[in-house]
């Protein structure tokens, strides 16, 4: 005989995002339509509903109506998010590139940032992003435009 337990029932970041993915799919909505049904930019929606930010109170309850989402799912949202990064390269080609990118210019964009601001770094809180579809002769083209407040570090 297995032993058995009970499991408390307490929605995680992870059973929500499962519930948005499923919505979304449901009602056949893109991630540029919950944005604007909650007045948010598509980019901070997806990295919340992700779980890798948190929404604020009435973001976080009007995704949960516009999804139809269950009331416990607003505490949830909003939670800030706890970044672990002991994960391996993704395999997923579109998100390895962005690797490759850091890897292959992370130190130049580093060094142009110093010489332009000094010693620090770009924030990833005070953050935005655009993402556009350019057309191009030899292909359209990804253009990913991101800007975040310049932080300088602490000298103490």
């Amino acid at each position: 005989m297995k032993d058995t337990f009970e499991v408390p029932t307490m929605m995680t970041k992870e059973d929500v995002t499962v519930m948005i993915l499923s919505a979304k799919k449901q009602a056949g909505l893109t991630w540029e339509g919950i944005a604007e049904k909650i007045d948010m930019s598509p980019v901070w929606t997806h990295s919340a509903c992700m779980g890798m930010n948190g929404f604020p109170k009435d973001k976080a309850e009007a995704l949960a109506t516009a999804l139809a989402l269950p009331q416990e799912a607003v505490s949830v949202l909003e939670e800030p998010p706890t970044k672990v990064w002991e994960q391996s390269v993704p395999t997923d080609p579109c998100i390895y590139r962005f690797y490759e990118i850091v890897g292959v210019y992370g130190p130049t964009l580093k060094a142009l940032i110093e010489e332009k601001f000094g010693t620090g770094i770009m924030s990833a809180i005070d953050f935005d992003m655009q993402v556009q579809k350019v057309e191009h002769p030899k292909g359209d083209r990804v253009k990913i435009e991101m800007s975040g407040k310049f932080l300088a570090y602490n000298n103490w």
